[in-house]
Formats: C-alpha cells, sequence, structure tokens
C-alpha cells in the first residue's frame, strides 16, 4: 500500500509471552455483583483466557489487561516478566509506563486549573513562553488539542542523544523555542509531544509545584489511584518493569528513557486497574465536571483536548494510547456502556489490535456473521486507487485483499495481515485501535471497493 491511506499502521503493535501471572476478579467483597455483571454481558472468560495463552505460547508479548463494568474490576489478566534476567514474573498489580496516555492525566489538571480560575481555555501562551514561535496566537485550547503548530519534539534526530539523560525543563522549553511552526495556529491538528511539555510547565508554574506532586495532590491521592504517580528511574523491588523489544527471536532490554524528557507527555506510571478506574472516576464527573468533559471531548480533526475517539464494532469510547521506550498502552471507555479497557505492555511483538478488539469482541458478546471460502474469493485482489485521483509524482494508492477458509484479509506485504469482520451483505470493517475503523463496501460485478474511514471515502478499482 504505497500512500498507508490512514492506517496509522506502523504503530499497530502488541501480542504474546512468557509465563502465566495472576488473574482475578473483585475481592470477596462485591464477588456477587460482579458475577451479575459479568452474566448480564456475556463475558466469556475461558474464550479470553485461551486467547491470551496462545499468545504467551507465542512469546512474543507480554503485558497486562483489565476490564472494568461500571467502575467494579470484572477480569484482570498478566503475562511475561518484569525483568527476564531474574525471571521475575508480572502479576495483576505490575505497573508500567503508560507513555502518551499521561496526556490524560495532564489535561485533566489543565481542566482543574481553569475550573479554579487558574487559568482560561482561550488564553495565549505569550506570557509563559515569549520565545515560542506564533506565542501570540496559540491558546492553552491549541495546546491541548494538538492544534498550536508547534513542531514535536521528540521527532527531532537529537532527541536520540539525550532522552536516557535528565534535561531539566527549561532546556525542553529553549529547544521547542527554536522551532519553526508547523503551521498556523488553529488551521489544523498535528500531534505534537511539545503541546504536553509547554502544558506541564504552565500548570507547575499557576500551582507553584512539581507535576509529580500535582499528581499525587490532585488526582492520585484524593481519588485513591494508588500505583500511579510520576515515574523515575524504574524500580523493580516496587513491582515496575523493564521493557523490551522481541528481535532474533529473542526478548532484548530496551535503554531505559528518563522520564525529565517526557514531563506531562509521557512519564506517568500506572497499573491497568488504576487506569479503569481513573476513567470510571473521569466520566462520571468525579474528577472534573460535565463542562469540562464536554470541552475535552470534541474531536477538532482526531484529537480531542487530551482524549480520542474510538470506534470499535459500532460502539464509541474514548481514551488514549501510548509508545515509549517499548511500553505500549491503551485505555478506552465506553460511555454508553459503562466500559473501561486498559492494556499495557512492556514488551510486544504483534498484534496490540487483535488482542483488545477480540477481548471486546468476548464482552459484548459479538456474533460473527459466516461466510463461505466460496464467497470470499468473490472479493480477493488487488484495488487501485483511480489514475485521474492521484497526484502527480504520486503512485497510486492499494488494498490487496487474501483470504483463508473464514475470513478476508487485508495484507500490506509480507509484513502485516489482519482479519476483517463480515457485516454481511458485502460489507467488511477493519476494527483498529490506533485510528479510526475502515468500512469496505465491496461491488464484486464492477470490480471496485468503496472505503470509509471517519471523514475520508474513496473508490478503488480491481486490476
Amino acid at each position: 500500500m504505497k500512500k498507508q491511506l490512514l492506517l496509522s499502521l506502523s504503530i499497530i503493535i502488541m501480542l504474546s509471552s512468557c509465563s502465566w501471572g495472576e488473574k482475578t476478579k473483585q475481592a470477596k467483597q462485591g464477588e456477587e455483583e460482579v458475577k451479575q455483571i459479568i452474566s448480564k454481558y456475556s463475558l466469556d472468560e475461558p474464550k479470553l483466557d485461551s486467547l491470551l495463552a496462545v499468545y504467551s505460547d507465542n512469546g512474543k508479548y507480554m503485558g497486562g489487561i483489565a476490564l472494568a463494568h461500571d467502575g467494579k474490576s470484572i477480569y484482570t489478566n498478566s503475562i511475561g516478566f518484569n525483568d527476564i534476567e531474574t525471571k521475575e514474573t508480572s502479576d495483576i498489580n505490575t505497573k508500567y509506563r503508560i507513555g502518551s496516555i499521561s496526556k490524560t492525566f495532564t489535561a485533566v489538571l489543565v481542566f482543574k486549573a481553569i475550573e479554579e480560575g487558574k487559568l482560561k481555555i482561550e488564553q495565549t501562551i505569550e506570557g509563559y513562553f515569549p520565545k515560542v514561535k506564533n506565542a501570540s496566537k496559540i491558546t492553552i485550547g491549541n495546546l491541548l488539542n494538538h492544534r498550536s503548530g508547534i513542531y514535536n519534539y521528540t521527532s527531532d534526530k537529537a532527541f536520540r542523544t539525550y532522552y536516557t539523560e535528565y534535561t531539566p525543563s527549561e532546556k525542553l522549553v529553549d529547544m521547542i523555542s527554536t522551532y519553526e511552526s508547523d503551521f498556523e495556529p488553529n488551521s489544523r491538528g498535528a500531534y505534537s509531544n511539545s503541546n504536553y511539555v509547554l502544558l506541564s510547565v504552565i500548570l507547575e508554574k499557576v500551582y507553584n509545584m512539581s507535576l509529580k506532586e500535582l499528581i499525587q495532590a490532585k488526582i492520585s491521592i484524593p481519588f485513591g489511584l494508588k500505583n500511579t504517580y510520576y515515574g523515575g528511574k524504574t524500580d523493580l523491588s516496587n513491582n515496575e518493569t523493564n521493557s523490551y523489544k522481541y528481535r532474533g527471536n529473542k526478548w532484548v532490554k530496551e535503554p531505559e528513557g528518563d522520564l525529565s524528557n517526557a514531563m506531562g507527555a509521557g512519564a506517568i506510571v500506572s497499573t491497568t486497574s488504576d487506569l479503569n478506574k481513573f476513567m470510571h472516576l473521569l466520566f462520571s464527573e468525579k474528577i472534573i465536571s460535565k463542562k469540562s468533559i464536554d470541552m475535552m471531548t470534541v474531536i477538532s480533526g482526531t484529537h480531542g483536548m487530551g482524549i480520542f475517539r474510538f470506534s470499535i464494532s459500532g460502539r464509541e469510547g474514548f481514551g488514549h494510547r501510548g509508545d515509549l521506550s517499548g511500553f505500549k498502552s491503551v485505555v478506552i471507555y465506553f460511555p454508553k456502556d459503562k466500559l473501561s479497557i486498559s492494556l499495557l505492555s512492556n514488551g510486544t511483538d504483534n498484534n496490540q489490535n487483535e488482542i483488545m478488539t477480540t477481548a471486546l469482541g468476548y464482552y459484548f458478546n459479538d456474533e460473527l456473521i459466516e461466510i463461505s471460502e466460496a464467497d470470499l474469493k468473490k472479493y480477493v485482489g488487488v484495488y487501485l486507487e483511480p489514475k485521474e485521483k492521484v497526484k502527480e509524482g504520486e503512485e497510486p494508492g492499494d488494498f490487496t485483499f487474501i483470504s483463508d477458509e473464514k475470513f478476508l484479509i487485508l495484507a500490506i506485504g509480507d509484513e502485516f495481515k489482519e482479519n476483517l469482520v463480515y457485516k454481511g451483505g458485502n460489507y467488511f470493517v477493519f476494527e483498529q485501535i490506533y485510528a479510526e475503523a475502515i468500512h469496505y463496501r465491496f461491488f464484486p460485478e464492477l470490480n471496485k471497493v468503496e472505503y470509509t474511514q471517519g471523514n475520508s471515502k474513496g473508490v478503488f478499482f480491481r486490476e
């Protein structure tokens, strides 16, 4: 697929690993209530156990998963090791670096500051950062929803030279101030970690407290998130974990980044259960007001304010994902169903997307519509973007579909293959957690397929 077509597939990751950890439900208190919830929603625990067992046996995934309904834990599980060298196994209380999920916490702190009259969503930032390009045009809101135009400092090649070392916030701000703007503020959106470093510094200034202290004082302590905090050097004795990448048929430890380089963009450590509790409290209006939540969840382009919208199996959820030095993370809350699900990993190969979407299918007891192998062959082939739609100097985009006995499969070279979900009537969906779902409507007799993804759509024709 030459142009990648909005798939964001380069970051669709996460699979399986080593030793089985624990699985638990709620302790004895409330156990009956939890059983009733499981029964009501037909959570197929044996299937979910088996799914994770397969990934574990493949030896290419380490991490934890948890589901909670209306704030009550109904499923937790963990796989793998906190430290491979000592064979220290992970458990349901293992603490992971959650990467960019930290941005949701930072956004919540900003809205708390707004509710307390310390900040305004429309105020510009030149008073804090006079050297940042377009500072007089960039608002607090533009930082929150990635519409500032400020270049992403972690995309700078220089970042690789210092990310493992302590970097004071003043130095980060100085570096960010040297970058030219990527675009005029609020003209469009582009994800930038720089936005949340600047928000972190603003919060520290308006409260005269470190971000580490703010997270504890405003979120972790008052709301009982005992395993959520601004991280430091990895402490295995505190049930924290190293991170790994799978290379050459073995796990290789990742260099440990210094979290001073992440601040509110990615420095928080947490557990699957704490994240589910946080999302439940947030959407129950316990942490910030409904007005603030409504502002957070307005999607401009693809970004809300410290949050993303997810659409999986026709259900709308809100949450965030993270990718930090071998740690992969995602948390989603589905307001209509009062369901939160979190998936944290310290070592992945492929495929976090499949674990998440399959687990949700088991929870909601979604039934697959069967289709015969003969009918699947009607859709197989390479579909190309019409020549008149291709810009000069570019190659046409393409979708390649193959099949096995049960599924139509989206394929990109030999590196990526993903089963599509059949919805009946020549209609298939590619469910993914790193971008909007892609909907395919086939017209076999015309050798064409129509696709939609969010606000994007197009028609491709079979070769």
